[in-house]
């Protein structure tokens, strides 16, 4: 664990309470997603909370982490598109994908590697693609994690997966390094990715860094670090809240539907209601008169808003 993510000195632990909210943690180097979260979560003494896609150790960057009600709409940020920045060595294949494998294959990179010639390379691995997931990840065979039978030696046939990449730019590049930032649809597999690339270059490779710099609508300025966490954390839990965006925030480009005091009320009962002036079809959010925000509905057929997925 990195120094700024060490957690505030020992201190008799809060009563664990509820919280809602979403935090967007810049997740450091050498932790695991899952470390992460806990962590969060016993910094908050918060009864419920969730993390919206996991980062390898490998990875830095946007992990964000539903608290409480907001654990409702983990699902919106777990299908969400996300950026990242990625950088690689040519020439050296590993187990994992990463440099944190073993060496299992070497091939030179092109002696005359150029931008253009990485820039058309890019340009084929735009749009949708297939990917083979790699051993190394949490997909489960017959049951068991893909990553706990690679550890054991055991390889499974996996099915190709389609997945889309919106954008790829190249940043830089070398005789044996390339690096680039991506917008990739929910299921990219990073270090797929960059394997693959290495091979249509003409050798193979391997990821040597990788940052997550956006999920959904949260980019690199809405993060907050465990340094930051941990300097208001001698406060106490509750005035960690500074750091939370609301729940509202995972949808911004949703219409808002508000509702009477009285629609609120049916809408609470899980009756669809109808609402003048709302969109034809969809999902929207929804605003009770006195309640603020009170989850997601859709749209029916028959232009009546139906809750799907109340927060209160």
């Amino acid at each position: 664990m990195t120094s700024d993510a060490v957690t505030a000195p020992h201190m008799k632990q809060p009563k664990k309470r509820d919280v809602n909210g979403v935090l967007v943690l810049d997740k450091p180097t050498r932790w695991t997603s899952n470390c992460a979260l806990q962590t969060v979560k016993k910094l908050f003494a918060a009864r419920k909370a969730g993390h919206t896609g996991s980062l390898d150790p490998l990875a830095s960057g946007i992990l964000t982490i539903c608290l409480g009600q907001a654990t409702k709409l983990s699902s919106f940020l777990l299908d969400s598109d996300k950026h990242y920045v990625v950088e690689g060595r040519l020439g050296e294949k590993t187990d994992t994908g990463d440099s944190e494998g073993e060496i299992i294959d070497r091939q030179p990179p092109p002696a005359d590697l150029n931008r253009h010639q990485a820039e058309r390379v890019l340009a084929e691995f735009t749009g949708p693609i297939e990917q083979i997931p790699p051993m190394y990840s949490a997909l489960k065979h017959r049951g068991q994690r893909l990553y706990d039978l690679a550890r054991r030696g055991i390889e499974v046939e996996r099915a190709p997966r389609q997945v889309t990449i919106y954008e790829l730019v190249l940043l830089d590049v070398e005789r044996d390094r390339l690096r680039f930032s991506t917008r990739c649809s929910k299921g990219t597999y990073i270090r797929t990715l960059f394997e693959d690339i290495a091979t249509a270059l003409g050798s193979c490779g391997h990821v040597t860094a990788l940052r997550r710099t956006g999920a959904g609508p949260y980019t690199e300025d809405d993060i907050v670090t465990f340094k930051d966490l941990n300097e208001r954390a001698a406060e106490g839990a509750e005035a960690l809240d500074v750091f939370l965006r609301p729940a509202d925030s995972v949808l911004p480009g949703w219409p808002a539907v508000r509702l009477s005091t009285e629609l609120t009320y049916y809408v609470r009962q899980g009756q669809p209601v109808v609402v003048p002036g709302t969109p034809d079809q969809g999902w929207v959010r929804l605003y009770g008169e006195d309640a603020g925000f009170l989850g997601v509905g859709e749209v029916t057929p028959d232009r009546r808003v139906a809750p799907r997925r109340l927060l209160i």
